[in-house]
């Protein structure tokens, strides 16, 4: 496997499809464990006695420790990091197969928040990696990086929902093994690679560059945060509170998440081709109308649009990673962080104006509004600086 740090510039190299998969595998194996939280939020919420605004925030406690990101990027653009890409499937895997001993909400609360930094510490360098060694299709890198993450997802409710079955909520954490195999299958691929990536400058001299990306991005970011906060937090929720069973509230993520990564694989590229802009207009504008129809759909619909709202609602992921890395060639990790970070905080934000708009009108009417709320992210899309992309192959 060729070094990365000896790698050529972005410009001159090609596609190396080893790097990417490896990387996209780690991926896979850690958002599988990231993924327990929402379709396990009904037994928590039966567990704990919790209302919908206190379940939400226990998503929120998982995104905190991103405001992390940016540090971490600075020093993953400086220095070697990749045992925090190595460790963290193990560790994020033990985090959150314990959930089921947590006795009380602040326990939970603080055991989400420790899996948060370790999913900071893995999600601020991998996607820098990958745009390292995408070569000039920083897109398609980002969509095969981003399908390993929704692959994962996909998964990662219907083992939580298989384990509790057979070995009730407390025994959940027997399935944090394949998060160690990971690790070590990682550490053996990696442990050789230094993934620093030569950056240039110091945080100080990205700072020009931040306000024009990012305050559009911000605004296109939080209004479309509603509806994908709807989708892949309460959505089992929703479903359990629509009399759906356990099983069935899960399988109805899975199977949003699993049409995610057809969208997460063909995105990127498109953007790479199309531009970054119009294809995220699209999937706003699409995803929208598409859960306005999940909402008022008969029941033999709900499983053709959630595949349809899957592959459109979560394909914008890899787009926004990639118009990141164009903007910052020689900050990745650093305009990687930060958008995480923003990404992170907005999400937690709307996660609890969901669940309060859930306690005081029902979730009906608050997955109405999100969708139409949606919308407003249009104009933020619009206001994105003059796109980068290099000349393909």
């Amino acid at each position: 496997m060729q070094d990365f740090l000896d790698a050529p510039p972005r410009e001159e190299n090609n596609f190396q499809e080893e790097q990417v998969l490896v990387i996209a595998g780690g991926h896979f194996i850690h958002d599988i464990y990231s993924a327990f939280l929402a379709p396990l939020l009904p037994l928590i919420i039966e567990k704990l006695s919790l209302t919908l605004t206190l379940a939400g925030s226990l998503t929120a406690f998982l995104q905190i420790p991103a405001v992390l990101n940016p540090l971490i990027g600075h020093y993953a653009d400086k220095f070697s990091m990749r045992f925090f890409v190595i460790l963290a499937p193990a560790v994020t895997a033990t985090l959150m197969s314990s959930m089921g001993l947590a006795p009380n909400y602040f326990t939970l609360a603080l055991l989400l928040f420790i899996t948060g930094i370790s999913v900071a510490a893995y999600h601020a360098p991998a996607p820098a990696m990958i745009a390292r060694v995408s070569g000039q299709r920083v897109g398609k890198g980002m969509s095969w990086f981003m399908a390993g993450g929704e692959l994962g997802r996909t998964l990662g409710p219907i083992i939580a929902v298989w384990a509790v079955s057979l070995w009730s909520f407390d025994g959940l954490f027997r399935v944090a093994v394949l998060g160690w195999g990971t690790s070590l299958i990682l550490f053996l691929r990696l442990r050789d690679i230094p993934v620093n990536m030569r950056a240039k400058g110091s945080l100080q001299s990205i700072v020009p560059k931040i306000r024009p990306l990012f305050l559009p991005l911000a605004i296109a970011l939080f209004f479309r945060m509603f509806l994908a906060v709807s989708m892949t937090t309460y959505l089992p929720i929703y479903m359990r509170f629509n009399g759906a069973s356990l099983w069935m509230a899960g399988a109805s993520l899975s199977i949003l998440e699993f049409a995610g990564v057809a969208g997460a694989l063909m995105s990127g590229s498109l953007s790479d081709r199309l531009g970054r802009k119009s294809i995220l207009l699209w999937i706003t504008v699409i995803s929208s109308l598409l859960m306005l129809a999940f909402l008022y759909s008969a029941d033999w619909m709900l499983i053709p649009i959630l595949l349809i709202l899957g592959f459109t609602s979560l394909s914008s992921a890899p787009v926004l990673l990639a118009l990141v890395q164009d903007h910052f060639p020689d900050n990745r990790a650093v305009g990687n962080g930060i958008y995480l970070t923003m990404s992170s905080l907005l999400r937690s934000l709307v996660m609890l104006l969901v669940g309060m708009a859930g306690d005081a009108i029902g979730l009906q009417s608050a997955f109405f509004w999100s969708a139409l709320i949606s919308l407003l992210a249009i104009p933020g899309i619009l206001m994105l600086p003059i796109e980068i992309i290099g000349e393909l192959e």
